[in-house]
């Protein structure tokens, strides 16, 4: 390949290796050498591009936080009364998570990433911020940004085990539907309960 293509062309095939990479192998495989080889360029051409390895992750994760965002804006997904809502957004980050589980993994390293940078706030704040408005709509009479904080993290908890094997194990389950069902009634009370 040629290292001559324009900066942004060049940018983007670095960013497209790193997704593929990161959804076939993991975010360990996330190197800049791999990457440069799997580009076809010289092991230095991602720096002309990336100044740190972070800068570079940051842009793939935001390819990931894009596409769970473009998956929760659905007409499906925003469509009708909060507790519903949430359900839908809550089922469709874990399956995004159980889909893309490198991708995933990596979207929420903060300590791998630069979130200040190239806009990674910007995509993944606002999804956060749904969360915390629709459990405003279901449960007014609570903090509703320690709820949403406390959801999140159980769904987050819930796709880890669920990608470990721990949760079939342990609950005997071959989906995560009732999990989900569970965790929704337990920070939003039981449905049709308000």
């Amino acid at each position: 390949m040629d290292e001559s293509e324009s900066p942004a062309g060049l940018r983007a095939r670095l960013v497209d290796v790193g997704v593929d990479l990161v959804t076939r192998e993991g975010a360990q495989a996330l190197t800049l050498r791999e990457i440069a080889r799997r580009a076809g360029v010289s092991h230095g051409a991602p720096r002309r591009y990336f100044p740190t390895h972070l800068e570079l992750l940051s842009a793939i994760a935001r390819r990931g936080f894009t596409e769970l965002a473009a998956r929760t804006t659905t007409p499906a997904a925003t469509d009708g009364d909060p507790r519903a809502r949430l359900a839908r957004l809550a089922r469709t980050y874990l399956e995004y998570a159980l889909e893309n589980p490198g991708m995933y993994e990596l979207m929420f390293r903060h300590d791998l990433l630069e979130s200040g940078h190239l806009g990674l706030r910007d995509t993944s704040i606002p999804l956060f911020g749904v969360l915390v408005e629709l459990v405003g709509q279901v449960r007014p009479d609570a903090d509703a940004r320690a709820v949403a904080g406390a959801l999140w993290a159980q769904l987050h908890g819930i796709a880890q085990l669920w990608t470990w094997g721990s949760l079939q194990l342990t609950t005997g389950a071959d989906d995560f539907a009732a999990l989900l069902h569970t965790a929704l009634d337990a920070h939003l009370g039981p449905e049709g309960e308000r």
